[in-house]
């Protein structure tokens, strides 16, 4: 086994259990089913993850990241900025439809923190985390854009991660793949109407 730096070797087994959640389910996947899935002894699990909810909070954090570092890559300016969010939820959605077993996952997660007892804060963390994401977001654009927003920044993000979620959620139970267009459309025509002009 090759010797790697923690914070790689965190890496390697937080992406190995995104696969086995994804296949098995959250309350079906082992410490010892996380470890074979990456190739390491069980010991190298205990090693870099000291209990289970810091490795279901390291999912977490890299699953959003997954998503999220294409919608940063896909906010670079254009013509106008109504094509430029429309792009980010662009790269968002393509992430969604190539990767739904990853998004499943996240709802999957919340339940799981959310019926174990001691587990309720990561629940809230990762919801969190999505707010504050989209505010990141939001800053991001406003600083190479340079628009003024109708609504406070975190109201505005607030609002993206609980619509983002409800969208992704309905596509999972629904399939609908044509209707989300036209939801991202409307949705970013919402968007460019809180810019103040």
């Amino acid at each position: 086994m090759t010797r790697l730096p923690s914070a790689e070797r965190r890496r390697q087994l937080t992406e190995a259990a995104i696969r086995a959640m994804t296949r098995d389910g959250v309350a079906r996947t082992t410490t010892r089913s996380i470890a074979a899935e990456a190739g390491v002894s069980l010991s190298v699990f205990h090693y870099c993850f000291d209990s289970k909810q810091a490795l279901l909070e390291a999912v977490i954090q890299t699953i959003t990241e997954h998503s999220v570092s294409r919608v940063r890559e896909a906010l670079r300016p254009r013509a106008t900025l109504q094509e430029t969010v429309r792009a980010g939820f662009q790269a968002y959605w393509d992430h969604v439809a190539a990767h739904p077993g990853e998004h499943m996952l996240t709802y999957e997660l919340t339940q799981y923190a959310l019926r174990q007892p001691g587990f309720e804060e990561l629940a809230r963390r990762q919801h969190e985390l999505y707010r504050d994401t989209f505010a990141e977001l939001i800053e991001q654009l406003r600083g190479v854009m340079g628009f003024e927003l109708r609504v406070p920044v975190p109201a505005l993000a607030r609002y993206l991660a609980a619509m983002t979620d409800g969208l992704t959620l309905n596509y999972l139970v629904l399939g609908d793949a044509e209707a989300v267009a036209d939801l991202l459309d409307m949705i970013t025509s919402h968007i460019a109407g809180l810019v103040r002009v």
